[in-house]
């Protein structure tokens, strides 16, 4: 820093010349002495040398220290959960390792799907024999009910592609705590402790439910008598796609008392809990979190990310906010989502510290909830948003959305002002600082433009040599990658255009220019989000007022005495609050999408989202430092370090010196696939089969398909690539509707599936009615999970039906998909379609095909599942089942 400084505050004895020294057509040559002294042409007075320049090799590690350091400040927030784990007597405090045993309990009990003895028997007696055991410690000034619901109905989302959900006799435990007089309000914590197949689901989401367990045991000895009723929902069908929350908040007489509500989730293993979305509306909920958290973690910038879609995942939030018209706070942990939904995420992989400070933060919240006059008058303090974010976990900036858009209104004006004040400074002078403004937004547009195109390149150009998702267990390569060809592109545009374009103007000059220039852009981004109504516009509000607040202080005297160290410090220091608090997001996006990207499918090429969130990060994050490469004397030492890295990078990196996948079971980035054994029958209209198949069908959940898979199991080739059958959606079983994101699968050919108890499938009544239309029932009987793909016939389509109308239900390309899933005690499902046809009707009025899915129990995995399933390498996470699939033409 001292040799940058005192390079730089050399030129303060240097001649004071003109800035400006550029023709219309001769750029390059000097204006001729009585030009000058004419006063034809005046530019601003600039102290300094013309042409002298400050050291590269000070300036570039002046930045990269100081970035470095915020980095280290980020990163030790980030691992710093808690400062101390809560005492065993202190009655009023939540203890993690008590919530740890309920935790290792249930994970203990093994995958819990709904419908399987896992869920509705161990895990429900677990929770019910701990809720007594609760009760009878309570302190005096409380009641507890308790109430085992085991509700049916059914419910269509647009989630993924569109699907309706039919549920009968899943489990939900549900406790109310509340004072020994009653309650008219409540707040409600929800988790669920099933989980997906073949995963313990530590963390989604046993672990809530133990915090939450914890939570009532703490509140319950309380002497302290609550305001309102608590309500604990452990829901039993939430990865059933939200089927249980569905069922308390639509028919359990309980959620009439519920204003607000808590819901506890997971993308991740452990680390912080981030709050990700609030509302809608009510903007008291987030101040509640923001005043009584201790440990906060939260992004209005996260809640408008997944609340776009972005992020193929839903929580109950959606549920309880669609169906209860409750407001709410969602929150999730995100790090480490790389074994999330596999089997490594066990109990033993969540650190007490993460376990403690979500308790601590949650019994807050629901104590500040359960005593508060919003919850009770919840209508009066509806309306409005909210814009909020943590700081370094220290505490939260929250205010409302329409304070945040005055003040974004005034950074702009303020900005407009300096700018308009600099326009007219320089038209007075004679100067061309308005048109030199322009070119340098040209110029820098152009540059990020420059910046994307190579990014994707070099993206494809990885992809294409068969080395994708070589950063998912090597994130920081990735960084040097595609960070590295990003810096040298900005710094390689920025000196052709120093050299060739600006060839002789003053670097200071320039220097300022193009801190004017980020100005701007940060300031027309302001506006733009401002405009569109986003609570995030506080991110550039804080890339516009802190820079310009800056200038305002440092600029009259940056200008008479050069960059001395004070004026250094201040101009970083100035620039710190937007960086540090900019990297702490792109940390959460990171932990977040990192991960994702190596779930998202078959279609999408996660390289080119990934190199284009680094390619994002630096330019956001070097927008204010483009004028050292105006003020330094070369770039050329530097451009050649970073062309040194980038290729020395690419070519480890297209060596295949970096396996995507890691087996290590201290750090697994396992690759995911999903197998099921299946026998598929194909009836034709009068009931005869006309195609019959047995197979293993393989589905790889990421971009890199099978390529790394089948130099061990040469079978897997595109000889038994799927093709796709003249049935509803293509003649598989697909669990979910994800046949968009998942195109490409394997069809190995296997012996017939030894099911011992098949589906019942079959049409018990059928009916004209007025209008061309039909009314068929059927009734299906089967595992606890299938699914229902209808297809109507050319001319037919589906009017209503008993779980829907044609506005209602959703479909693809004319394909209709149902999810069903039943508790151990469900009867078996009954339901009608009401058809309307051609007149005279057509011999094929609908095709209607059933797939079973056996997720648990001796019928779960056969002999060749098991023997396939073993031939995998270790960096392979395979979920594997059996299924059927029969479809039948009505």
């Amino acid at each position: 820093m001292a040799a940058f400084v005192r390079e730089r505050a050399e030129l303060e004895h240097g001649l004071d010349r003109d800035v400006r020294i550029r023709g219309a057509r001769d750029r390059g040559l000097e204006p001729s002495p009585a030009k000058r002294q004419s006063g034809a042409r005046k530019q601003p007075q600039w102290r300094g040398l013309h042409g002298a320049a400050v050291s590269e090799a000070a300036a570039w590690l002046l930045v990269a220290t100081y970035l470095l350091l915020l980095w280290a400040a980020v990163h030790l927030s980030l691992k710093q959960l808690v400062t101390g784990l809560g005492s065993s007597t202190d009655g009023d405090t939540f203890i993690a390792p008590r919530a740890r045993k309920h935790l290792q309990v249930i994970t203990d009990f093994g995958p819990r799907p709904a419908g399987s003895p896992a869920n509705e028997i161990l895990t429900v007696n677990y929770l019910l024999d701990q809720i007594q055991k609760i009760k009878m410690g309570k302190a005096a000034v409380h009641s507890i009910a308790v109430d085992v619901q085991r509700p049916t109905g059914f419910f269509s989302i647009d989630f993924l592609s569109g699907f309706t959900s039919y549920y009968a006799k899943i489990a939900n435990v549900v406790v109310k705590l509340e004072p020994n007089d009653g309650a008219k309000h409540a707040v409600l914590a929800n988790c669920h402790f099933d989980s997906v197949p073949n995963s313990p689901g530590a963390s989604d989401d046993a672990v809530s439910c133990a915090v939450m367990l914890e939570i009532l045991n703490v509140m319950s000895k309380s002497s302290s008598p609550l305001q309102h009723a608590v309500i604990f929902v452990f829901n039993g069908a939430e990865e059933n796609i939200l089927q249980a929350s569905h069922g308390f908040i639509t028919q359990h007489p309980w959620a009439k008392l519920i204003r607000a509500f808590i819901n506890l989730e997971a993308a991740g293993v452990g680390g912080k809990e981030l709050v990700f979305q609030t509302g809608p509306e009510n903007p008291w909920l987030v101040q509640a979190y923001a005043r009584a958290a201790k440990h906060p973690f939260a992004s209005v910038v996260g809640q408008e990310i997944f609340q776009s879609g972005i992020i193929p995942s839903d929580t109950d939030f959606r549920i309880y906010r669609d169906y209860g018209n409750i407001p709410g706070i969602d929150l999730a942990f995100i790090e480490n989502g790389y074994i999330y939904h596999t089997k490594y995420d066990t109990a033993d992989r969540i650190h007490l510290d993460s376990i403690q400070r979500a308790g601590d933060n949650i019994l807050a919240v629901l104590q500040y909830l359960a005593s508060s006059e919003e919850l009770s008058d919840s209508a009066q303090y509806r309306h409005g948003s909210m814009v909020f974010f943590d700081v370094l976990g220290l505490f939260v900036v929250a205010y409302p959305k329409r304070i945040g858009t005055i003040i974004n209104c005034l950074v702009a004006s303020a900005t407009i002002l300096y700018l308009g004040r600099k326009f007219s400074v320089s038209k007075n002078d004679g100067s061309h600082y308005r048109s030199d403004l322009l070119y340098g937004i040209g110029i820098t547009l152009i540059c990020w433009f420059i910046i994307f195109v190579t990014i994707l390149i070099v993206a494809v150009f990885v992809s294409l040599t068969g080395h994708s998702m070589f950063w998912y267990s090597h994130f920081y390569v990735s960084v040097v990658l595609y960070g590295s060809i990003a810096l040298a592109k900005l710094m390689l545009i920025h000196t052709l255009a120093k050299n060739l374009y600006y060839r002789n103007v003053n670097k200071f000059y320039l220097s300022e220019l193009y801190f004017d220039v980020a100005l701007t852009i940060w300031c027309c981004i302001l506006i733009y989000f401002t405009q569109r109504d986003l609570c995030s516009a506080y991110v550039p509000a804080l890339w516009v007022a802190f820079p310009l607040l800056l200038k305002l202080l440092i600029g009259k005297e940056l200008k008479q005495k050069g960059p001395t160290l004070k004026i250094t410090a201040i101009y970083f220091l100035g620039l710190c609050i937007p960086h540090l608090l900019t990297i702490y997001l792109f940390w959460a996006a990171f932990e977040m999408f990192t991960p994702i990207l190596g779930r998202s499918g078959t279609e999408i090429p996660p390289d080119i989202v990934l190199a284009s969130i680094i390619a994002a990060s630096t330019i956001i994050l070097t927008t204010y430092f483009v004028s050292l490469i105006y003020l330094c004397r070369s770039t050329r030492r530097t451009l050649l370090s970073l062309a040194i890295v980038f290729f020395v990078s690419a070519t480890l990196v297209c060596s295949g010196m970096f396996f995507p996948y890691s087996g290590d079971p201290a750090e697994p980035h396992p690759k995911r696939i999903f197998l099921q054994h299946t026998t598929r029958t194909f009836h034709g209209v009068d009931g005869e089969i006309v195609k019959k198949d047995s197979g293993i069908w393989i589905n790889g959940f990421d971009y890199t398909l099978m390529s790394h898979v089948s130099p061990y199991i040469p079978e897997i080739n595109d000889a038994v690539r799927s093709s796709c059958e003249n049935g509803p959606f293509c003649g598989f079983p697909w669990y979910l509707p994800v046949h968009g994101f998942i195109r490409k699968n394997w069809y190995l050919p296997a012996p017939e599936l030894p099911i011992r108890g098949p589906v019942a499938f079959r049409m018990i009544s059928k009916y004209k009615l007025p209008l061309q239309s039909i009314n068929m029932t059927f009734e299906v009987d089967g595992p606890s999970h299938m699914t229902l793909y209808i297809h109507p016939s050319e001319g037919s389509s589906i009017t209503r039906s008993s779980v829907g109308d044609s506005s209602s239900l959703h479909s693809n390309k004319r394909d209709y998909f149902l999810f069903y899933s039943h508790g151990q005690q469900a009867p078996p499902w009954q339901f009608w379609l009401e058809v309307q046809t051609l007149d005279p009707p057509p011999k094929e009025i609908i095709v209607i095909a059933v797939a079973s899915h056996y997720l648990f129990g001796e019928e779960q995995r056969t002999r060749e599942l098991m023997a396939l399933e073993e031939r995998f390498p270790k960096w392979c996470f395979v979920s594997s089942w059996s299924s059927t699939y029969n479809s039948f033409v009505f």
